[in-house]
């Protein structure tokens, strides 16, 4: 039983505030809750985000948004960016979704909606052309199922901080608008991988480029260095010392500049390049971490992988 000064509880009967009292003070993480109309790309826009390092959580029952935003949003925890696709696939809870919304607004928590929708036609091309029924249709046609999630998520719409038509949108443009919807005013930024290895191993598998640095010589042959690896300074100063070393680092990393501003414009976020030498032990090496550390002047996000340390 309770009165008019009870706390507002969350689904469950769970006091929304009870978790104040034993657990540290909440951050202030941004929360986006995606839905919109089946087809209309609600799964890209979850990928896109995870690229970006947000937490996304997938058709999540509306009675769960409050337990997991108060669990990602304490204090400690390591999710700043949280993400919630909520859609009529679990259209027995979806109902649900106004009052949990309510909660979080009762609890303090500031949250955006994002609706991505499409026009009836372009959502039955799409569905047609995966040959997969609308999760509403029933026993009926495509666009009854439309027709009826519609109707669900109507209130909710009128209630999106951003609507995205993907009508006439790319996968690509879509992604573009995604970004823009949580872009912070930082700048887009690559992810490169470069990875260092041994002909003798064999080829990375997702390498984007490969180049050969066996043009070098090699500091195996010298007895002092043999035991070293390209990342002791001995050798690092030994290779960078060859004669074309530093040219071919200078030219290469230039030629990379258009590549990589490219692949930003085609929504590519990861490359990886690989270095190779014979072994993958100490030119590669050498030359990798060289290449990285002129890549990172760029404002790229760079890390370096030597694969074939260690091998005999």
């Amino acid at each position: 039983m309770t009165d008019a000064t009870s706390p507002p509880t969350v689904p469950h009967g769970i006091p929304a505030v009870e978790a104040a009292a034993h657990t540290p003070e909440r951050l202030e993480p941004e929360v986006l809750l995606i839905t919109g109309m089946s087809g209309a790309g609600r799964t890209r826009a979850a990928s896109v985000l995870e690229d970006l390092d947000w937490f996304v959580v997938d058709n999540l029952p509306p009675m769960m948004i409050v337990p997991l935003v108060d669990l990602m949003t304490r204090a400690g925890s390591a999710v700043e960016q949280l993400a919630v696709v909520v859609d009529v696939r679990g259209r027995q809870y979806f109902a649900e979704l106004a009052n949990a919304l309510e909660h979080l607004r009762a609890a303090g928590v500031q949250y955006r909606i994002l609706y991505l929708d499409a026009s009836d036609a372009e959502l039955v091309r799409r569905f047609e052309a995966v040959r997969r029924p609308h999760p509403l249709q029933g026993d009926g046609r495509i666009l009854d199922g439309i027709a009826e999630e519609r109707r669900a998520l109507a209130a909710i719409a009128e209630r999106a901080d951003t609507v995205i038509d993907t009508s006439t949108l790319s996968v690509h443009d879509l992604a573009r608008e995604v970004r823009a919807v949580v872009a912070d005013g930082a700048p887009e930024v690559l992810r490169v991988n470069v990875v260092a290895f041994g002909f003798k191993y064999g080829l990375p598998l997702d390498a984007d480029h490969v180049v050969d640095v066996r043009f070098l010589a090699n500091p195996y042959w010298i007895g002092e260095l043999r035991h070293l690896t390209g990342r002791d300074t001995p050798v690092r100063d030994y290779v960078l010392s060859r004669p074309g070393a530093r040219l071919f680092v200078d030219r290469y990393v230039a030629a990379l500049e258009p590549v990589l501003s490219g692949y930003l414009q085609e929504e590519k976020r990861y490359a990886t390049i690989a270095v190779g030498c014979t072994g993958g032990k100490h030119r590669s090496v050498a030359i990798a971490e060289e290449v990285a550390s002129r890549l990172r002047t760029q404002g790229l996000r760079v890390t370096v992988t030597a694969r074939d340390l260690g091998k005999e």
